[in-house]
């Protein structure tokens, strides 16, 4: 393997992680008692933006250098973090959580296909199998093998809440990759940006609920630590030097671990669903990944 090869798979094994990171969402979410959406994200992005800091320090980062980024760059950041958290909640407010969750949970089939428009990238039938599968396989997992019986018109507004997040964040990722100069601890300012945004959408529409006691309080610091912390970072390194097919079609992985991890802490069921639905996410990154895995061909000389 050539090192611009291995420098892409070792990208695509950090973009990767951030799937990992983010299978932990669920979980630590439960564990954060009745705070209220918005809030959180204000407290996990602020748990982010601070680790980040207290890191620029230590090393002795030229802050400035890292913040003074093309506007475009800002722009396509604070978009794609804030965008998709506004986007997911207001959906939740307006459709039933499993319609609105699958709906939203297009954005990896989008980023494979929206992949075919990035220069040097050619969209082969396999990236598509492998993400359809894991499409599949997720709803099955959401819909406990039962499907959508059927969507409602009084719900319109919360479909389309959450097809915005879907395009939000596979534009952000795919479009990412036009940025690839720019530093990915800068993602540590649209944090901030994000937390600052998220605080105005909760005095808008929220009641304040705290955590109440330590657990809970931990399990905020945890997402700010990992799912909304290090997995944007990981996630912004992938998505410029990575493969974006395959992180695209691994992203299904997500909830399969959320749910795994449900089920492991007493609060999910194992059923027949869960085990297809691991079946095809894990047969269809696999798929999605076959150009990593073969050797290439030798080009004859002349």
């Amino acid at each position: 393997m050539t090192d611009t090869g291995t420098r892409r798979l070792r990208a695509t094994f950090i973009g990767g992680t951030a799937v990992l990171m983010w299978g932990l969402l669920a979980l630590l979410t439960t564990l954060t008692g009745q705070v209220p959406p918005f809030l959180l994200t204000v407290m996990a992005f602020s748990v982010a933006t601070a680790l980040v800091a207290v890191k620029w320090v230590v090393a002795g980062d030229d802050v400035k250098d890292l913040l003074t980024q093309p506007r475009g760059a800002w722009l396509l950041g604070v978009s794609g973090l804030f965008g998709y958290h506004f986007f997911y909640f207001m959906a939740l407010r307006n459709a039933p959580p499993v319609e609105a969750g699958l709906i939203a949970y297009l954005w990896p089939l989008l980023i494979v296909f929206f992949s075919a428009l990035l220069p040097g990238e050619r969209l082969r039938w396999w990236h598509v199998a492998g993400a359809v599968a894991g499409l599949a396989g997720t709803v099955i997992l959401v819909t406990g093998g039962k499907g959508i019986t059927g969507l409602k018109a009084e719900h319109t507004l919360g479909y389309v809440m959450a097809g915005a997040c879907a395009l939000t964040w596979s534009t952000y990722s795919v479009t990412n990759r036009r940025f690839d100069q720019v530093p990915t601890d800068t993602v540590g300012g649209f944090c901030a940006v994000t937390a600052l945004l998220a605080g105005f959408c909760h005095v808008a529409f929220e009641t304040t609920v705290w955590p109440a006691d330590l657990g809970q309080w931990l399990a905020v610091a945890g997402l700010g630590l990992l799912p909304v912390g290090a997995a944007f970072f990981a996630w912004d390194h992938g998505t410029k030097h990575g493969n974006i097919q395959v992180l695209g079609a691994f992203a299904y992985s997500a909830p399969l671990i959320s749910t795994v991890l449900l089920i492991a802490f007493d609060k999910g069921e194992a059923t027949w669903a869960v085990a297809a639905a691991c079946g095809l996410i894990v047969g269809g990154a696999v798929i999605a990944s076959k150009d990593m895995w073969e050797p290439k061909k030798a080009v004859a000389g002349p």
